[in-house]
């Protein structure tokens, strides 16, 4: 008879009867009553009752009697802590069995047993077994370590277990290795600051070794493990994806994508000229493609990992187009990620094949994956310009299936394709003027009453259809009314003396009685401009529109970057980073892929790019969504509180008038032309008020000189650059840069509105950051910023905000509100600006001062071709406070010794060194003393930034 009886039993008095079967002499009697006892305990009967006699039963050489006792003991530990201390001899005995079965049993409980009191008597025990003899209990061991850190920190600290895990490392059994890793992987997670898994070539190379012996999920730690070490160079990364090249033919698909997770990373280390890179990228295809062989589901997740792994890499794929086709029975959510991927891997050389393979689908019963398809053939013709005649044909030839929802979508990719290639295909729009009776989504409707109003000039009866939509206006969703109003503005702007009666009551609809504020305020808008100033009206509403981008749903290359060191965990099917989703954040570290190597990468990093770089040089650093999404989106983009608002002009914002003309001037004389003299004003009661080298001995002759002092003539303000390009916020484009004037730091902003629509309430935040800088007022913009409006902004700065060390140091992360939406940039402020006034050091300390700094920490750059000669650098660098605290001539070369104060009061010393070069430029030798050496190659950038510009 098998197991199920004990869980047939529904006697009374059952407890009393398990009581004195588990008191019984005989062991079969024994066992089968802490059967029954497990068997009522699965089933969520209360048997805590007889804690003390099943403890008893622990006594046993019965492996079986045993584990079902420690089963029990761990369920009932927690509401029975002083019972279970009962257990605790039990468990100190069973630690020195002879059976290493046993042995791996009890330390595996002891783990498992979540009581306070119960884990100091459990060390002594951990301790042997973690030097067992037996490998098996080694690795139990080690497991039970990041168990028991979980419960007590600080106790497992204290024991000095995490050192002995660390030894485990090193040991001869690949499995004791893989678990060791697992729990110092799981430890460090917790503790992202403890740099406990302190990986070094010798360690890595025990790695390898362990990770072709150990079994397939010992594989996965290991690889996960290596994936967060950074090779020091391109050899080193070379040399360990050659020793994990071989795990991509495995037969668990989770040890093929942590291989592909160590490959991508450590990919970007080599450089493409390299025949190896070359092998490599072939060498990733084919497990990928074997992982489209399994089942739906396994699939799926493949089909997420290969999406994010074709935006960084899609020549691993490009030749891989037919696997990606759909097959007749995948389930819909592979076939919609199969066609998303077919997409990026769409090129010149394919497309042929891809279109004939979505028109196929085009004509199949799954509603949403037809769309998709139609839709999918848009973008094609937007990402291969030479495919776009194709695809316009094949989307002309769906119409004509009549088939409704077809024919919606793709209307709706025609508008897209309209904007991507002007005046080339407008010949269809005939074809789809036939078709407007037929529509009902919004979407689609929005998009044909966008191509009529676009092309109003080449369509007859333009104002007769756009009047049909009028009819029943107000049973349209916002998207269409919005649609509607901005097509017949566009179109009386181009036929303003067949149209006049149109405009005036598609105006009067959507002011006064429609009670959807961004439909009215775009109806008061088009009303005033066209009322005031037609010509004006005429270059906002049919300003000529910026192409659109070939692949708009592409994943932000930053979080891209973070998601492929997430590579076949939960984050790659999400593509959300693990903040994102995990409750509390608890043990997130953000990654992100390591540097390229000098040989791999000519182009210049953003590191050591000069701190004042140009705005054709700017640094494209952009945030990490986890970053941001989880401190900026959580704070309020209100008026920050980080430091005493400074003075400013309090201006209302509902006194000021929205286009400059004041509302009596509407009511005024109206000037002759597109609003002609029958032209009525909006009224005025109607329009709400609110619309509105080491230096040796020679530092001893120090004091025997006179300082090099200079004028103060303000710091180096480098010219404004685009942080945020109108693409990408809707609009909205924001250049800046930083001032450092008289102690104060300011943020000049200017903002600009190259949107259709009138911006308000605007706020800013800035993302934790290095030194702190954090807005020391809200954000002024006093009037609500009209289209094609430009407004400058000095917004003030403190540097008492939160502080979080960056990468690079300099980066800044800011969020920028207004009433469409929020928007995120990031900018690399100059460290100059930090610079304080009283960074002037006395000579006595500055000596001291660099003799104390250990010589590690000296930093030595040079500045080529400097045009001043040492009286003008003291001065130029004087007036940013990099102040000269002595000079002298040694040889016929200037030495300046100079020192400055950063405003979280670090300290740098410098030794300038300056050779004539040619007859006009300076060759200079800097060398800096700090505490803090990460800051040295930003000081060096401001020295730089300061004394060429």
């Amino acid at each position: 008879m098998t197991d199920s009886k004990y869980f047939t039993t529904t006697k009374k008095g059952e407890i009393f009867e398990l009581k004195a079967e588990l008191n019984s002499d005989k062991k079969e009697k024994k066992k089968e009553a802490v059967k029954k006892v497990i068997a009522s305990m699965t089933v969520g009967k209360d048997v805590s009752a007889l804690f003390p006699d099943v403890v008893n039963c622990m006594q046993t050489d019965n492996l079986e009697l045993k584990k079902l006792v420690y089963l029990y003991l761990m369920n009932y530990a927690k509401s029975q802590p002083d019972m279970a201390i009962m257990a605790v001899n039990t468990f100190v005995k069973d630690c020195e069995d002879p059976n290493p079965l046993i042995r791996a049993l009890a330390v595996r409980t002891m783990g498992c047993i979540r009581v306070d009191k119960i884990t100091e008597y459990l060390c002594e025990p951990l301790r042997k077994c973690l030097k067992d003899e037996d490998p098996y209990v080694r690795k139990t061991a080690a497991v039970c370590v990041a168990k028991l850190h979980d419960i007590n920190a600080q106790l497992v600290e204290d024991q000095g277990f995490l050192d002995t895990l660390k030894d485990l490392i090193s040991d001869s059994n690949p499995m004791v290795v893989a678990n060791a890793v697992a729990a110092l992987s799981e430890i460090a997670e917790s503790h992202p600051s403890s740099n406990l898994l302190d990986l070094n070539p010798q360690s890595i190379n025990k790695l390898l070794t362990a990770l072709n012996e150990c079994t397939e999920w010992g594989q996965i730690f290991i690889l996960d493990c290596l994936a967060n070490y950074t090779p020091k160079d391109d050899r080193e990364a070379q040399s360990i994806c050659e020793r994990v090249t071989p795990r991509l033919s495995h037969a668990n698909s989770a040890v093929v994508l942590s291989a592909v997770k160590v490959l991508m990373k450590f990919m970007e280390m080599l450089s493409k000229d390299l025949d190896y890179y070359g092998t490599l990228l072939k060498k990733l295809a084919p497990p990928l493609v074997t992982l489209l062989s399994a089942e739906p589901e396994l699939q799926y997740v493949a089909l997420r990992n290969i999406n994010l792994i074709v935006q960084k890499r899609p020549e691993i794929l490009k030749h891989e187009m037919k696997v990606f086709f759909v097959k007749y029975n995948d389930p819909i959510y592979v076939k919609l990620e199969k066609l998303d991927i077919m997409i990026r891997l769409a090129s010149q050389a394919n497309i042929a094949q891809v279109l004939a393979e979505l028109k196929e689908y085009a004509t199949e019963v799954d509603v949403d994956f037809v769309r998709k398809a139609v839709r999918a053939i848009g973008r094609c013709a937007i990402k291969v310009e030479q495919s776009a005649e194709r695809c316009v044909s094949t989307l002309l030839d769906l119409i004509q299936t009549k088939v409704n929802y077809v024919v919606q979508e793709a209307i709706v990719v025609i508008k897209d394709i309209f904007r991507k290639y002007p005046n080339k295909y407008e010949s269809v729009i005939a074809t789809l003027c036939e078709n407007l009776d037929s529509l009902d989504e919004p979407e689609a409707r929005a998009a044909m009453i966008w191509i009529v109003g676009e092309y109003a000039e080449r369509i007859d009866n333009a104002d007769e259809l756009l009047e049909s939509f009028l009819e029943g206006f107000h049973d349209e969703s916002t998207q269409v009314q919005l649609q509607l109003l901005t097509a017949i503005v566009k179109l009386f702007l181009k036929k303003p003396t067949e149209t006049q009666e149109l405009v005036q009551q598609v105006l009067s609809l959507a002011t006064q009685d429609s009670d959807n504020p961004d439909l009215r305020d775009r109806g008061y808008i088009y009303w005033r401009l066209l009322s005031t100033d037609p010509v004006a009206a005429k270059e906002v509403v049919l300003a000529e529109k910026p192409l659109i981008s070939e692949e708009t749903d592409l994943i932000e290359p930053t979080l891209l970057d973070e998601l492929i060191c997430y590579i076949g965990t939960l984050a790659s099917v999400y593509h959300k980073p693990p903040s994102a989703f995990v409750e509390g954040g608890r043990g997130v570290v953000h990654k992100s892929l390591p540097p390229r190597t000098a040989s791999s990468e000519s182009t210049e990093s953003p590191e050591t790019a000069p701190a004042g770089a140009p705005s054709g040089e700017q640094p494209d650093v952009i945030p990490t969504q986890g970053d941001l999404l989880g401190d900026l989106l959580n704070l309020d983009l209100g008026p920050p509180v980080s430091g005493p608002p400074l003075a400013t002009s309090s201006v209302q914002m509902g006194a000021v008038d929205l286009l400059g003309g004041g509302l009596d001037s509407l009511m005024g004389d109206e000037p002759e032309g597109i609003g002609g003299p029958n032209f009525v004003a909006p009224p005025a009661a109607a329009v709400p008020a609110n619309l509105g080298a080491s230096m040796g001995s020679g530092l001893s002759d120090l004091f025997d000189l006179t300082s090099g002092v200079g004028t103060l003539s303000g710091s180096y303000v480098a010219p404004k650059a685009v942080w945020l390009p109108a693409m990408k916020a809707k609009g909205l484009e924001i250049s800046g840069t930083f001032t450092r004037q008289v102690g104060s730091i300011s943020m000049d902003l200017q903002l600009t509105n190259k949107a259709l629509q009138v911006m308000t309430d605007f706020a800013i935040q800035f993302n934790r950051n290095s030194f702190g800088l954090a807005p020391a007022a809200p954000l002024q913009v006093h009037a609500p910023l009209s289209p094609n409006q430009t407004v400058e902004i000095s917004l003030p700065l403190n540097t008492v905000g939160s502080v979080m060390k960056m990468e690079p140091l300099n980066n800044l992360q800011v969020a920028v509100k207004n009433n469409i939406d929020v928007f995120y940039f990031s900018t690399l402020y100059p460290l100059h600006i930090l610079f304080v006034e009283d960074g002037k050091m006395d000579r006595q300390m500055f000596l001291a001062t660099w003799k104390d700094i250990p010589n590690e920490n000296e930093a030595q750059f040079q500045i080529r071709d400097c045009p001043l000669n040492a009286e003008a650098v003291s001065s130029r660098l004087q007036s940013s406070n990099i102040f000269t605290v002595a000079k002298r001539n040694v040889e016929g070369q200037d030495m300046l010794y100079q020192s400055l104060k950063l405003t979280n009061g670090i300290w740098v010393l410098a030794e300038l060194r300056i050779q004539p070069g040619n007859p006009s430029f300076m060759d200079l030798e800097l060398s800096l003393k700090c505490r803090a050496p990460e800051v040295s190659q930003h000081v060096y950038q401001a020295y730089e930034t300061v004394l060429k510009n």
